[in-house]
């Protein structure tokens, strides 16, 4: 199947994961398309095709005659979406970007001003949204690039190769993706996940990850007779906030260096909850981030008397670069993967967290290739068909014997 009708396919299917639900998959709409996924796969003639009751699904390609001894790889992506903007009733839209800004809509344009990396993709074929959803290109461009380069492979038996194993898992973009992730049945020695940006991107290295779910516990008193006695919780959680380093925020922080982000705040006088995420490449730098909104914590209870503020921390993940770099080799392999196919790589730390992050910490080394696409999580994401493409190259070049 050609790539674009495939991902055109994968993206018709709504698959927005759900952080406040506690099933796996954390929406059943995700089903959905493993289901579909899981029969694509047995169609075309992969081994093994076997979808689990939690949504996870799992393929392989067995090893060329006289390869068995070859290393076995995995390719991973994931299915869902994220729950930043709608992903339902997805209408992209195609188009040959010749420069300048993109307008989506009456009311939305992609700039060029806001997203610079445009000035990379003229010239190309690119799929973008109509302003009023996400795209699902992450991470269905990596599903769409992985799917297609194993069907290459059937269809070219001269190309020899190791077992090459796939993965496709819900809940990703939740942290979860990972959770239930079969690495002994998935029998690979390493593996990729197909989970990056722009077209060359390699990384081995992401954020250490933490959540902070902040409850403002409060007095609500009715207000004509609150006078020295209402204690309100929406302004003491605005208090909070305040004192969050400002310029420690995702909107002043590039690189290496880390930030807390206020992700959403809800609630009233009597008790308002603030969720919070915390990052940063730096172990010891990221220890400290963690006990600092706990201080801030500590400082509103003793202002405002014991139990006015709860902080409950929780670990996401942690930065694979120390795991992964013992194992360089499969570093240097992607490189040539790339450039093989013409496309200089490009080592850079990810702003962000990816199932690879998990997996390598649980022994199945794992770092993440490019999809081709970007400004993820928002109704300007977009993908280039013509990245997509490459990275079908790249995947073969990385499958193939050495």
């Amino acid at each position: 199947m050609d790539i674009e009708k495939r991902f055109l396919s994968y993206v018709a299917f709504d698959t927005t994961s759900d952080e406040n639900s506690e099933t796996c998959p954390s929406t059943a709409k995700q089903l959905k398309l493993a289901e579909f996924i899981t029969e694509e796969l047995k169609a075309l003639g992969l081994k093994g095709v076997r979808m689990d009751k939690h949504g996870y699904v799992y393929a392989y390609l067995p090893a060329s005659r006289g390869c068995a001894d070859l290393p076995a790889i995995g390719f991973i992506s994931h299915m869902d979406t994220s729950n930043a903007v709608s992903g339902a009733n997805i209408k992209p839209k195609k188009i040959r970007y010749k420069g300048g800004d993109i307008k989506l809509s009456s009311k939305v344009t992609t700039k060029v001003s806001d997203f610079p990396a445009l000035n990379t993709m003229v010239g190309q074929e690119l799929i973008v949204t109509d302003g009023t959803t996400l795209l699902g290109a992450d991470d269905k461009a990596g599903i769409s690039e992985i799917v297609t380069a194993m069907e290459y492979l059937l269809a070219h038996p001269e190309i020899k190769h190791g077992r090459i194993a796939v993965g496709f898992t819900p809940d990703e973009e939740i942290g979860r993706g990972a959770d239930l992730f079969d690495i002994k049945g998935f029998k690979c020695d390493f593996a990729y996940t197909v989970d990056g940006g722009l077209l060359g991107e390699m990384e081995y290295e992401n954020f250490n990850a933490a959540s902070a779910k902040i409850i403002v516990n409060g007095l609500n008193i009715h207000p004509g007779s609150a006078k020295n006695r209402m204690k309100n919780a929406v302004l003491m959680a605005s208090e909070y906030i305040g004192m969050l380093p400002p310029a420690e925020t995702p909107a002043h922080t590039e690189g290496y260096e880390g930030f807390y982000h206020v992700c959403d705040i809800a609630g009233n006088e009597t008790q308002t909850v603030i969720n919070i995420i915390i990052r940063d490449h730096d172990r010891a730098k990221f220890e400290d981030r963690k006990i600092f909104v706990k201080r801030a914590a500590d400082y509103m209870n003793e202002k405002y008397g014991a139990g006015t503020v709860e902080a409950i921390v929780r670990d996401s993940y942690y930065n694979m670069r120390e795991v992964v770099e013992p194992h360089m080799d499969i570093i240097e392999r992607a490189m040539a993967a790339y450039r093989k196919a013409g496309v200089e790589p490009v080592i850079s730390p990810i702003r962000g967290g990816t199932d690879g992050s998990r997996l390598s910490y649980e022994g199945l080394p794992c770092p993440n290739l490019s999809t081709g696409g970007m400004n993820f999580h928002g109704i300007n994401e977009l993908i280039s068909l013509d990245a997509m493409k490459k990275m079908v190259e790249v995947i073969v070049n990385i499958a193939a014997a050495e």
